[in-house]
């Protein structure tokens, strides 16, 4: 993989139901982690006392974080409309060089801040709700 710039890492947002992805407008700044937990089935018989893994059992899920400046856009307001009403809609998450990631997320966090000098801005955490498909670029 070749250096990329960070803006050309996207989050975006089914604003329809109807596969309509829009990139959430505003974001400066995004995150996006892969994770698996492991199931050890070390035993008096390990090799060496080595810990052992069961391959392929564990539970994956995906993080995406992201931070950026207010806008008043069809996906903000999608954002907090998922957000309220607990749904867990598709996303696409769009990793330069790498892939697209498309699945339903929750969004586990919404925050809103600002300066009296400053523009307003907000955070944004999506947590994976189901299977994700990946198709590598």
């Amino acid at each position: 993989m070749t250096v990329q710039n960070g803006k050309d890492l996207l989050v975006k947002i089914d604003l329809t139901g109807n596969g309509n992805f829009e990139t959430i407008a505003g974001l400066r700044a995004t995150r996006v982690s892969f994770n698996a937990e492991s199931v050890d089935v070390t035993s008096l018989e390990s090799q060496g006392g080595w810990r052992e893994l069961l391959g392929g059992a564990g539970v994956k899920s995906a993080a995406v974080s992201g931070s950026g400046v207010f806008r008043d856009a069809a996906s903000d307001a999608r954002a907090r409309e998922i957000f309220f009403n607990g749904e867990t809609p598709d996303f696409q998450i769009v990793i330069p060089d790498f892939g697209i990631m498309t699945g339903a997320f929750q969004v586990t966090s919404l925050e809103y801040g600002g300066t009296h000098d400053g523009e307003a801005t907000y955070e944004i955490s999506l947590a994976s709700a189901g299977q994700l498909v990946f198709i590598a670029l």
